[in-house]
This record gives C-alpha cells, sequence and structure tokens, in this order.
C-alpha cells in the first residue's frame, strides 16, 4: 500500500525511485516524488527539485550536467550524478528545461516496455509500474547512456580512492 503526502518541499534521498511532472489542482506543475512505500505531492517542479538536491551535494543542476558533459559528452537531455556516493544517480524524460520533465533514478529501474501506443512504460524495483509520455526508444536510450556515464564516474572515483596517497583526507 502507497502512503501518500502533501508537502511544501521534499529532499531526495536514495529512496526516491522518480520525481515526476504533474498539475496540481489550479493547473500548475507540481511534482509527484515516488519512493518505495510512500509518495508526496510537491508544490515545484521536478527539475526544481532535483537542482536542489544536486545544490545540496556542493554542486546545482546546470554544475552536474557540465560534469556530465566533461565525463561522457552527454550535451542534451543529459543525466546527472546528484551523489556518486550513494549512488543517487537520475535521468531526465524530456528537456530539463520543459517543466513536463520527470526524473527517474536509474538504480530503482527494473524493467521498461513499451506501450501500445509506443511510449515508455517502468517498472520499478518495488514492482509499481509508470508509464511516462516519452518513446520507448528515447527512454531505453536514456537508460543506456546513464548506464554509461555512472560507469566512467564511477571509474574516476575508484580511480583516485587507490591513490588516496593523493587525497588531502581520505573519506572515513
Amino acid at each position: 500500500m502507497m502512503n501518500t503526502f502533501q508537502s511544501s518541499s521534499y529532499e531526495i534521498t536514495p529512496l526516491t525511485m522518480a520525481v515526476i511532472a504533474c498539475a496540481d489542482k489550479h493547473g500548475k506543475t507540481a511534482a509527484l516524488a515516488l519512493e518505495e512505500h510512500d509518495e508526496y505531492s510537491i508544490r515545484s517542479t521536478p527539475s526544481k527539485l532535483i537542482d536542489q538536491a544536486c545544490k545540496f551535494f556542493g554542486s546545482s543542476l546546470k554544475g552536474r550536467q557540465e560534469g556530465t558533459r566533461d565525463v561522457y559528452g552527454i550535451t542534451h537531455k543529459a543525466p546527472v550524478s546528484i551523489d556518486p556516493f550513494s549512488g543517487m544517480y537520475f535521468l531526465p524524460t524530456l528537456s530539463p528545461t520543459n517543466p513536463n520533465c520527470s526524473w527517474i533514478a536509474h538504480s530503482h529501474v527494473k524493467t521498461l516496455y513499451k506501450t501500445k501506443n509506443g511510449c515508455a512504460e517502468v517498472e520499478f524495483r518495488n514492482n509499481r509500474r509508470v508509464v511516462f509520455d516519452t518513446s520507448y526508444g528515447i527512454m531505453l536510450n536514456q537508460l543506456e547512456r546513464t548506464a554509461q556515464f555512472r560507469f566512467l564516474l564511477e571509474h574516476r572515483i575508484r580511480h583516485l580512492q587507490r591513490r588516496s596517497d593523493m587525497v588531502a583526507e581520505p573519506f572515513a
């Protein structure tokens, strides 16, 4: 059973499966944050929530997008690493400048299906399914690009960790 909460703010965590664009009761863009057992309605756009999460970890959405470009060369609809140490990699369903852009946590995706009208249906690890107004092919490409970006960034991080003599203070 899913517990639903109304909130004026929301903190993205490793439990967040997706931040989905929706309309509030006044027709304004809002967000629905899905977690394994809970969902939260938030008065903010999904991309603003992603930006706030990036800022919590010392950057911004724009900064994380620039980092993705530098690591992997992706310039449009770039996946972002909110926090690679906790595995928070999110991929956009549309251009992040589009208020209807939703964000999906890569680590929570179990399977991707193609609907009869060609849209993408994501099955999350908790078996919940959500249909996104994005083509199956685009979503498959986004998942693959996120996996490759994740691999490349984590490879860089592991390389630095092996050379811990170069770090001023290693992580505890």
